[in-house]
């Protein structure tokens, strides 16, 4: 028999155990679709980690700082790009690959950010049914116990299931209307 509230230990932070739970199951899951991934998404992902940060600006800021002094001659060495065409090139090619790579992480990001707001609208949706099944159970306890509350006229539309299809109608509705 599992421990009651009472007899369990306090969760850290003062959270509530089903957050805790939920967290590290969240947590679990993540780092099960993050061992999923392909080399190639692992790739993109560690190129694109990597370029998007102050290391890379420095490293860039560097070596093309050094290639243009270079080729100016304010070193005293023989230049090799005089017109600077062989740095645009190099610069234009490494900016096809590195959106290329931000691309392919933005993707599957999206991927995931679609799984998360699908996972968010089943988990909104089963909770208002709880809740409405919630209100005509208290209303029908309040009018058992004649409690003047369960005659507010607000109760027998509470009392309504929500249809999402019904909703996204709507919205279409409106947002037709605005146009």
């Amino acid at each position: 028999m599992p421990p009651t509230d009472s007899a369990r230990p306090a969760a850290p932070f003062g959270m509530a155990h089903v957050v805790e739970r939920n967290i590290q199951a969240l947590e679990a899951r993540q780092r099960a679709e993050s061992e999923r991934k392909s080399w190639q998404d692992k790739l993109a992902d560690a190129i694109t980690c990597f370029t998007g940060s102050m290391r890379f600006v420095g490293i860039h800021l560097a070596l093309f700082g050094l290639w243009i002094i270079w080729n100016l001659g304010w070193l005293g060495l023989p230049p090799f790009d005089k017109s600077f065409v062989v740095l645009a090139m190099f610069a234009s090619v490494e900016a096809i690959f590195l959106s290329t790579f931000v691309l392919i992480s933005q993707n599957r990001q999206a991927a995931l950010a679609d799984q998360r707001a699908e996972l968010d609208l089943q988990v909104s949706l089963l909770a208002e049914h709880e809740i409405t099944r919630l209100v005509v159970l208290v209303t029908e306890i309040a009018k058992k116990l004649d409690i003047a509350e369960a005659q507010n006229t607000e109760l027998p539309e509470l009392e309504k299931d929500v249809h999402p299809e019904n909703v996204l109608d709507a919205i279409a509705r409106e947002k037709g209307a605005q146009s």
